[in-house]
């Protein structure tokens, strides 16, 4: 099992979209990467910290790959939108990957620098903190099949779902 962390604007549609896939074992959705001992929603939707909103992957590589996951990111991300994504603003909605694995850098750049011009404007760091965002938010679009989702799950092909 590996670990990886997608901030894509707002965390809601993120694991939703992530949590259909072959492969993905387990989804949580926190704040990554801020300048403070665990921040609450409020903090984050305020602008009272640095977080984005992130989506915590754990998958299975042997069934679905990082570079596959990338994959799936650029298909509903806009990777030159800074702080932006769908109808959210502000910088808790920006785009980055955050791993643990410094080996998987190269492969997150590679896959990037293959696949976008040089402008992007998606983070590629180290993971720095991760804390769990309050339970209301973990599946959210499970519990609240009508809540706002700026990603169009079509994009996923069906023979890429659980």
């Amino acid at each position: 099992m590996k670990t990886i962390y997608i901030a894509g604007g707002c965390f809601w549609g993120v694991e939703e979209y992530y949590r259909q896939l072959k492969g993905v074992i387990s989804t949580r959705v926190g704040y990554a990467n801020g300048d403070k001992i665990n921040p609450n929603y409020e903090e984050v939707k305020h602008h009272l910290v640095s977080h984005a909103e992130t989506l915590k992957l754990e998958y299975d590589e042997s069934v679905i790959s990082l570079e596959k996951i990338l994959e799936h990111f650029l298909r509903f991300v806009d990777p030159y939108s800074e702080d932006k994504q769908g109808e959210d603003r502000g910088h808790q909605y920006r785009s980055g990957v955050y791993y643990i694995d410094p080996q998987e850098e190269k492969i997150i750049r590679n896959y990037f620098d293959n696949h976008l011009s040089q402008n992007y404007k998606i983070e590629v760091l180290p993971l720095i903190n991760f804390y769990e965002a309050e339970e209301y938010h973990q599946n959210y679009l499970i519990k609240n099949p009508a809540g706002y989702c700026h990603i169009n799950m079509r994009l996923i092909k069906n023979d890429e779902k659980k």
